[in-house]
């Protein structure tokens, strides 16, 4: 009887889905459906609270360590890996909208661009995207994990990374996670740094673009860029 009920549950909650989408669907039953297709014949909708509640929000179960999603919350492995694949794969998803070689010829696209390389990213990583003569992207190289302050980004590894991806020019980027868009000192420091390193080697340095969740800074836009 109680397999039937939950089949039906499942049913409808699928049903729902399909004629509505998840907007109108509320956090805890979105991760109630997903949760179906790692957990079979169980009612998951108080699991999903608890865990949602585990973590304070849903984004901050999907960016919790898989480890840890499992322990505290009971769930096994596979669960766990499913669950936090949510960010690596709307990553890639956005990847996949830009398409090949996106053309960033103006500071809103990439800051636009800039904001999908660090969705989901709960740590502050740098990318160098390396751009061809038309301003299209050659090769986006996550070349620093780690804050700036903490670990400098070496302009001769931009340097390396510039010419291995034949960039014309290039746009640097880096998030701060749950921070302030506004550059700090050693963000101004380490753009002149790279600046003058790349100049050296006739490669311009087009924009570095701060992202902040979904917003970003730009120190184009800013006249900023010397």
């Amino acid at each position: 009887m109680d397999k039937n009920l939950h089949a039906g549950h499942r049913q409808r909650v699928k049903n729902r889905y399909l004629s509505e989408g998840l907007d109108s669907f509320n956090d805890h039953q979105i991760l109630e459906i997903l949760l179906f297709y790692c957990i079979p014949m169980k009612d998951t909708n108080e699991l999903a609270h608890k865990m949602i509640n585990e973590f304070g929000t849903l984004a901050g179960l999907f960016e919790a360590d898989t480890k840890d999603i499992s322990r505290r919350c009971g769930v096994t492995e596979n669960t766990a890996i499913l669950v936090s694949m949510i960010p690596s794969l709307a990553r890639r998803y956005f990847k996949g909208k830009w398409g090949d070689k996106p053309l960033l010829n103006s500071s809103t696209k990439a800051g636009e661009y800039a904001v999908s390389l660090f969705a989901g990213r709960t740590y502050e990583a740098f990318f160098l995207i390396c751009l061809d003569a038309q301003n299209r992207v050659n090769y986006a190289a996550l070349v620093h994990e780690g804050t700036i302050n903490e670990a400098p980004i070496y302009p001769r590894m931009i340097v390396e990374t510039a010419l291995r991806h034949q960039a014309n020019s290039v746009i640097l980027a880096h998030n701060h996670p749950g921070g302030s868009m506004q550059p700090s000192k050693a963000d101004i420091e380490v753009t002149k740094k790279i600046t003058a390193a790349l100049g050296a080697i006739s490669i311009s340095v087009m924009d570095h673009i701060i992202v902040a969740g979904d917003k970003y800074y730009s120190f184009a836009e800013q006249d900023l860029m010397g």
